[in-house]
């Protein structure tokens, strides 16, 4: 019989809704009958995607005998971390204080009151490797809270104590300045793998944004080491396992620091920001490898992300099943053996293929299968001749599952990167696609006060808020669309976004909050109001909030936005110095502060020939943070976005006008001209 959460949007919830165990949304409904019930609250957090949230589900939640003990002593809550990050946040928070670690699933005993007092993550059904039991765990927190009350109120004001002194970040004296970059490309640069690129050992994550602040850094100063990490990193990983090399598209990370075994996991953030780093790649280097990833992983994007709707699914699961109707499996749909290349190639093309992927008789992976990565450089027409085979004979294996709900920050990202790539690729179908999904955002997302929900599924918009990150990587990808499409609408849908960032999540002592004054959760707020500016697997909304800050401030002249982000940036002086690999966007912003960064106003008719060169010129420079639009002087339209105010033709012919600050240079119509004023430095 279905639980509490048979109603749910969420995919996740959903997939624990036919568990016996009682489960319910987090909410006022659920505190108040754990408070009527005199019982404490236990808190399951993770998301569709996420592999041994499964394995839990399965071995635990799906218990009878485990769900009737916990129903009858506890209030069971499921939250999915990507619909309630504040959630997640505040009380990973509390699982990293006292485990030392952290991950998912999380599991979390609460007070009635939501204070947590004790927390964890997996727990198998049978003691094991120092963990105990599930059910022995219940069993002794609902004895604890029984019989000793008085320790678990101690443990729970204790904990909470110590997350509301993690509180009120602040900010430096300054936004980090061009000797404070150098000395964090050099710390990066002693952290990295020379063999295997990327940073640290196993596991090993796609370090995108780092890459990203690695690039400007690279197009800002001429430093060849960090152009080298850049390269290094993204072919090793590209020839990886973790890049699907029929499909297109990463995993979420390595289990080696090879890039061998992937956690089989797709996520739509890794793959949004993963396409914006190669396309910047290969505007930096012309790079044939770039140009492949970026058209097979745009074409993953389109092929299996993208909703009837307009928008991007979440994430595709790591886990299917092998044969149809048999358990699921991670990895199943995309491992291989080198008898089942023989079976679809035959034995010439199959033992090739197995020599080329790496496909070996004891497997690279589980039970005698192996990942597939690109070990070498193949004929080009016989090897996209095997993909597409194998490509096809993959298709009737069970698919992974996908998680379908549209989360508006990610699709923000995935908005910047196919509108970016498509301009930068000539592939118009991309930055139509990257429209629609704006204009699903703006239908679906945003109300007519700038507000925005975090969450929709199936056209129909969920209950969540949105956070930073919601509001500040939609307006990136906002901007981005001006610079793509000059269309002004983008650019005032991106200043509603911002004004609400400015009045509902600054922080009085510097920075920002990542949820809004007036939407932040009581029990979360009796804790902590979230606060993190360090990047994770996605640009933090602190850091992204300075990006499109400054981007915004860029086509407005607004120096109230460009003040707001100068502050913000502050506090990545000192991440510089400590921890660059956790604050990789805040210095890539910091790297476009630097720069100006660079404004480029293109006046001409958008039919004109002349108006385009100009236009692809702009859009390729490397200059940090460049901010581009292109539009006709004779239209009206155009002066709704200031940078192209009073911007003329010269002698007749379409003219592109590079200033910094509103102060330009005198304009030019010839596009090398163009392209030599962008690579000049900053006076």
């Amino acid at each position: 019989m279905p639980n509490r959460l048979r109603d749910a949007r969420s995919p996740y919830l959903l997939q624990h809704a036919d568990n016996p165990v009682d489960w319910q949304e987090w909410g006022d409904e659920a505190f108040a009958e754990a408070h009527r019930r005199d019982v404490p609250v236990l808190l399951s957090v993770g998301y569709a995607a996420c592999h041994w949230c499964h394995v839990m589900a399965h071995e635990s939640f799906e218990d009878e005998e485990i769900a009737a003990y916990l129903n009858a002593h506890f209030v069971a809550v499921k939250v999915d971390r990507e619909e309630r990050p504040d959630v997640d946040a505040v009380y990973m928070e509390s699982v990293q204080a006292l485990t030392g670690q952290g991950g998912w699933p999380m599991t979390a005993f609460l007070t009635p009151d939501g204070k947590p007092f004790y927390a964890g993550t997996y727990f198998p059904p049978q003691p094991r490797h120092g963990l105990p039991s599930f059910g022995q765990l219940l069993r002794a927190v609902d004895e604890a809270w029984t019989q000793r009350r008085g320790d678990v109120t101690e443990s729970a004001d204790r904990i909470g104590a110590a997350l509301q002194g993690a509180s009120g970040m602040g900010a430096g004296a300054g936004a980090p300045g061009a000797d404070r970059l150098t000395a964090a490309a050099g710390r990066l640069a002693a952290e990295f793998d020379p063999e295997a690129g990327g940073f640290g050992g196993a596991p090993k994550f796609p370090p995108s944004m780092v890459l990203e602040f690695l690039l400007r850094h690279h197009a800002r100063t001429g430093d060849e080491r960090a152009l080298e990490m850049v390269v290094t990193t993204c072919d090793r990983m590209a020839r990886g396992g973790l890049y699907d090399q029929l499909g297109g598209g990463f995993a979420r990370y390595s289990v080696d620091a090879e890039w061998v075994v992937p956690h089989f996991e797709k996520m739509l953030y890794d793959n949004a920001l993963l396409l914006r780093v190669y396309a910047h790649l290969w505007r930096a280097t012309g790079s044939a490898l770039a140009e492949r990833v970026v058209r097979e992983t745009a074409g993953f994007l389109l092929r299996e992300l993208r909703t009837a709707e307009g928008g991007f699914a979440s994430s595709l699961d790591a886990d299917s099943a092998p044969v149809v109707g048999a358990a699921p499996v991670e990895g199943a749909f995309y491992v291989w053996t080198p008898a089942q290349l023989r079976e679809v190639l035959g034995a010439d093309d199959g033992q090739w293929a197995a020599a080329l992927l790496g496909v070996t008789d004891d497997g690279t992976f589980e039970h005698g299968a192996s990942t597939l990565r690109l070990l070498g450089d193949p004929d080009a027409a016989r090897w996209e001749r095997v993909r597409r085979q194998l490509f096809d004979a993959r298709l009737p294996r069970p698919a992974p599952g996908r998680d379908d709900k549209v989360v508006a920050a990610w699709n923000g990202l995935a908005i910047a990167a196919l509108a970016e790539a498509g301009a930068l690729f000539d592939e118009p179908s991309w930055v139509s696609a990257a429209v629609d999904c704006a204009d699903l955002l703006v239908r679906l997302h945003l109300d007519e006060h700038g507000r925005l929900r975090r969450v929709s599924r199936d056209g129909v918009v969920g209950a969540p808020a949105g956070v930073l990150e919601d509001y500040a990587d939609v307006a990136e990808g906002f901007l981005t669309l001006v610079a793509v499409t000059g269309d002004p609408v983008w650019l005032s849908f991106a200043e509603q976004l911002l004004d609400v960032v400015l009045a509902r999540f600054a922080d009085p002592a510097g920075g920002f909050f990542d949820t809004g004054s007036d939407v932040t959760d009581v029990r979360l707020a009796g804790l902590r109001r979230p606060q993190d500016p360090t990047d994770n697997a996605t640009p933090s909304g602190w850091s992204a909030a300075a990006g499109a800050l400054l981007g915004f401030a860029a086509y407005t002249g607004s120096e109230r936005h460009r003040s707001a982000a100068g502050e913000a940036l502050s506090i990545y002086d000192a991440l510089a110095a400590r921890a660059p690999r956790f604050a990789g966007w805040g210095l890539a912003v910091a790297e476009a502060w630097l720069a100006g960064p660079v404004e480029v106003a293109v006046a001409g008719a958008a039919d004109d020939p002349r108006t385009a060169a100009l236009h692809g010129v702009a859009l390729r420079s490397g200059s940090p943070g460049a901010v581009v639009v292109a539009g006709d002087p004779a239209d009206p339209a155009s002066a709704a976005v200031p940078l192209l105010r009073d911007r003329v033709l010269v002698a007749g012919a379409p003219a592109a006008y590079v200033c910094r600050g509103f102060v330009c240079a005198l304009p030019t119509t010839d596009p090398d001209q163009l392209a030599a004023q962008l690579a000049a430095p900053p006076a």
